[in-house]
């Protein structure tokens, strides 16, 4: 394969990085190999030599601040634990400025399409964490895989853990949609999930 085709190739494996931005992207560092590639080059550098996964949440944070600025704050939540499919969702979920408690990130979903089983998802840790928590709250995206996932969990955290309170996020419309855009299923969450005006 030729040099241009490898760099799309690599790029087009990132997460939410598609073909065709994958070949914009290998286009545009081709043509400006002084700048931008040894910039990109470095970062990447830079963040492999720093950056490690959390040991308590599985973030990410500089090697140096391990565990994390959010596990290592004594002014958050230590009764909820909020579990989320990636490491990206924390800061999705610290955006919103809604959510004062812990996180846990699972690292996948049981997909056995991609290979990835239970085995994967880092259990023992999930149920450690758990075990310090009053309730758990599975911020799971709304997929197939994922709707297994937060299942599967449910039962094996309601075994091991029967007193702990298992809560979902509130499923339904998105802000600034309108409910003709709405699939049936996102429009029976949102009903189901109601609250008072």
């Amino acid at each position: 394969m030729d040099p241009l085709g490898q760099l799309t190739e690599a790029l087009a494996k990132l997460p939410g990085i598609g073909r065709r931005t994958a070949e914009r992207l290998a286009v545009h560092l081709a043509r400006n190999p002084a700048g931008a590639a040894r910039e990109l080059s470095a970062a990447i550098e830079e963040a492999r030599a720093r950056l490690t996964a959390c040991k308590l949440c599985g973030s990410v944070t500089a090697k140096e601040e391990n565990p994390c600025r959010l596990c290592s704050d004594a002014r958050r939540e230590d009764a909820i634990l909020c579990v989320v499919e990636d490491p990206s969702d924390i800061a999705l979920i610290e955006r919103s400025g809604e959510y004062r408690g812990r996180y846990f990130a699972l690292m996948g979903k049981i997909s056995p399409m991609r290979g990835e089983g239970i085995g994967d998802l880092r259990l023992p840790a999930l149920l450690a964490r758990a075990a310090a928590a009053k309730e758990v709250l599975l911020a799971l995206n709304c997929d197939v895989e994922s709707e297994a996932t937060a299942s599967y969990l449910r039962h094996v955290l309601s075994q091991k853990l029967p007193k702990l309170k298992i809560s979902r996020l509130a499923l339904g419309i998105p802000a600034g949609s309108a409910i003709a855009f709405s699939d049936p299923v996102t429009l029976g969450r949102a009903i189901r999930g109601r609250t008072e005006a």
